[in-house]
């Protein structure tokens, strides 16, 4: 689409790196990504009564798991990044603000 705003073919050669350069539109991976990280920082710092805090941490245990590949869930990202420790790192606002380039960059 970036592309077609500027009147290029994929025959130009031109990389999707400099058409992003020109016109300055930003990649909606790495927006959605951001403000997953925002989300989690926020639920983290939340008190223990908070239901939201405790949707996120609840894993449950009866039943009969359906087949194939679990369900990404959204602390499953942010568990691969930052670890299991990632609530008590999220009580560092400014920490968990220099941590999230790394989060998004992935």
């Amino acid at each position: 689409m970036e592309r077609k705003m500027l009147g290029l073919k994929l025959t130009d050669k031109i990389s999707c790196k400099e058409i992003r350069k020109k016109t300055q539109v930003s990649d909606i991976v790495q927006y959605i990504a951001k403000q997953k990280w925002k989300w989690a920082g926020h639920v983290a710092r939340l008190q223990d009564n908070m239901w939201t805090l405790r949707v996120t941490e609840w894993q449950p245990r009866n039943g009969k798991r359906s087949r194939g590949r679990q369900a990404r869930r959204r602390r499953d990202d942010i568990v691969r990044t930052m670890g299991n420790t990632w609530t008590r790192e999220a009580k560092d606002r400014e920490e968990w603000r220099r941590d999230a380039e790394g989060f998004i960059m992935q």
